[in-house]
């Protein structure tokens, strides 16, 4: 079965860090961008970073870039996304993606999401 499962989602306070991982399985995701999308309540989901999984290029939103990195574990065919400086605008469902484009444009497979909370 071709997944995509997160996990590290939590409660912290303003300031503080998480790390999300994203396990991939089912499948080989080496042509694959893999990424992280998020969804506040009541808003639509956009993108947070990717990494192309052959090369590890980097592309994150303004919102995140120099708070948050993405890399992967390929002999673990997993994907982190360490977020650091943490603030109440980054609550939301996280999302896991693998698809194509260095923002995602097209995803092909979404994993469940993982809850972010940030208190103030």
């Amino acid at each position: 079965q071709v997944q995509l499962v997160e996990s590290g989602g939590g409660l912290v306070q303003a300031g503080g860090s998480l790390r999300l991982s994203c396990a991939a399985s089912g499948r080989t995701f080496s042509s694959y961008y893999m990424g992280w999308f998020r969804q506040a309540p009541g808003k639509e989901r956009g993108f947070v970073a990717t990494i192309r999984w052959s090369g590890g290029n980097t592309y994150y939103a303004d919102s995140v870039k120099g708070r948050f990195t993405i890399s992967r574990d390929n002999g673990k065919n997993t994907v982190l996304l360490q977020m650091n400086s943490l603030k109440p605008e980054d609550t939301a469902v996280y999302y896991c993606a693998a698809g194509y484009g260095s923002s995602l444009v097209t995803v092909a497979l979404w994993g469940r999401g993982t809850q972010v909370t940030v208190s103030s």
